[in-house]
């Protein structure tokens, strides 16, 4: 199956001696084919919906054939997004026939059913309930109590040495070129003492790095006010920088994702420079213009964010800090543009990720004047990027030399490929150390950079 699917693990002791109980003409479990496209909070959404599925009975397949149906988690946040969920669900159509779809393309009115009236059912983001009452109208389950034996901390669609810790759902923000709340709707935290039950049985599960996440990680607990809940028996306040120290408390990396650039931030670098939170702060600035942040409705718009990165770097020196931004937004101009390009100049980010404004259905931003024509769209955005590579590579000439503890996600043949407190999964550099004895999956190590490129380090096993 495309994209994110998960494994399933047909062959182990444990399932052969279920069979066994089952006895001789039993009915096989039903089996689940999972396709999961989007972000990782999306992904947070399939692992629960596996979860359920498997606390249930039912086996996931690993293959289109093998399934009795299908289930596909969607993106519909831009353009491509939604035809890379619509190409996927046509194929899982083809395929197998019965597709249940769920995610934020199904928040978005009656796309699917359009373009593929076949589906046994549409739902929006985080329904886990809702696509199990469709699962089970369409493929019901046989009592089993033998098969639903799960790991308590879930099903994880992570290596085992990661995962990702969704701490809130939706956003209170009405970002001019976004539709996200329209599609997951406004700000909810979950329970303090909830999240950090999962964090603790992760980490007990081997899981050496929690990366948090949500729309809004910043805002955690607005909602409720930051209430007061419990972990443990002691008392935690519901929001991010109690959570974050607590968290920092379990023994694992800890990294901040989606963190917009409010004052009450700058209370999590401390905790930076003592080693307690990974240094990494992913913060999307989106552009440097105030008037065009200010028509994007972005919630900081009038912080000084150049200052703010100076103090950081002053209380964290080793502090990376990630952002995306947006070029060609409508009514940009050249100067606004070469605006964000001194911006970038001064700030020197460590990674960076820029999109060509997208007018995605629904965004209040189409209807701004001054589009801008695709092709200045694309020149900026590259221009933007070219500059940002010289940037970065820069910025990685001057780890050569030093000794860093990096984090093993694979070990090949020659080399493993790592990760630092800098690398983020899936959407930054990695470092590639020199193949070592020793090296395994999901163990830390340190190494020493002996060369650097525009986006990877290169390290030998110290």
């Amino acid at each position: 199956m495309a994209a994110t699917r998960a494994k399933a693990a047909t062959a182990s002791p444990e399932r052969r001696r279920r069979r066994r109980r089952r006895g001789p003409g039993a009915t096989p479990p039903p089996r689940v084919g999972f396709v999961s496209l989007g972000c990782p909070k999306a992904l947070v959404d399939s692992e629960r919906i596996l979860t359920q599925l498997r606390a249930e009975g039912y086996l996931i397949a690993p293959a289109y054939r093998d399934a009795d149906l299908v289930v596909v988690n969607t993106c519909g946040f831009i353009d491509s997004a939604v035809d890379e969920s619509l190409d996927a669900i046509g194929e899982a159509l083809a395929e197998n026939g019965k597709v249940i779809v769920t995610g934020c393309l199904g928040a978005k009115g009656d796309i699917v059913k359009k373009a593929h009236p076949a589906v046994l059912a549409v739902t929006g983001p985080h329904a886990t309930d809702e696509v199990m009452r469709a699962v089970h109208a369409h493929l019901p389950q046989p009592h089993d109590p033998y098969t639903s034996l799960i790991p308590p901390h879930g099903i994880k669609l992570t290596p085992a040495h990661y995962a990702y810790l969704k701490i809130a759902e939706g956003c209170n923000h009405r970002c001019t070129f976004c539709i996200i709340p329209s599609m997951r709707g406004d700000l909810v935290s979950r329970p303090v003492g909830e999240v950090m039950r999962e964090a603790d049985s992760l980490v007990k599960a081997g899981v050496q790095e929690l990366l948090v996440i949500s729309q809004d990680t910043s805002a955690y607990g607005v909602d409720v006010k930051y209430r007061t809940g419990f972990w443990e028996g002691r008392p935690l306040k519901t929001r991010m920088t109690e959570l974050a120290r607590a968290l920092s408390g379990l023994g694992a990396w800890v990294r901040l994702h989606y963190v917009y650039p409010y004052p009450h931030v700058d209370e999590v670098i401390p905790l930076m420079a003592e080693g307690r939170l990974l240094p990494y702060l992913d913060v999307p600035f989106q552009h440097a213009s105030p008037r065009l942040l200010k028509l994007m409705k972005r919630p900081a718009s009038a912080e000084n964010n150049l200052a703010r990165i100076r103090r950081w770097r002053e209380i964290c020196p080793d502090i990376t800090i990630r952002s995306t931004f947006i070029a060609g937004f409508p009514g940009e101009t050249d100067s606004e543009f070469a605006e964000l390009l001194r911006f970038l100049e001064e700030a020197e980010l460590d990674r960076v990720g820029c999109f060509a404004y997208s007018p995605v259905a629904g965004a209040a931003a189409n209807a701004l004047p001054g589009p801008v024509p695709d092709v200045v769209k694309e020149e900026r955005r590259a221009r933007f990027m070219q500059l940002q590579e010289k940037i970065s590579a820069r910025r990685l000439e001057r780890k050569v030399g030093k000794t860093l503890t990096v984090l093993v996600d694979e070990v090949n043949t020659g080399e493993a490929l790592a990760r630092s407190s800098a690398d983020a999964p899936e959407i930054d550099g990695v470092v590639h150390v020199a193949s070592s004895p020793g090296l395994k999956t999901g163990t830390f190590v340190k190494v020493r950079v002996t060369r650097a490129g525009n986006h990877d380090l290169w390290a030998d096993v110290v």
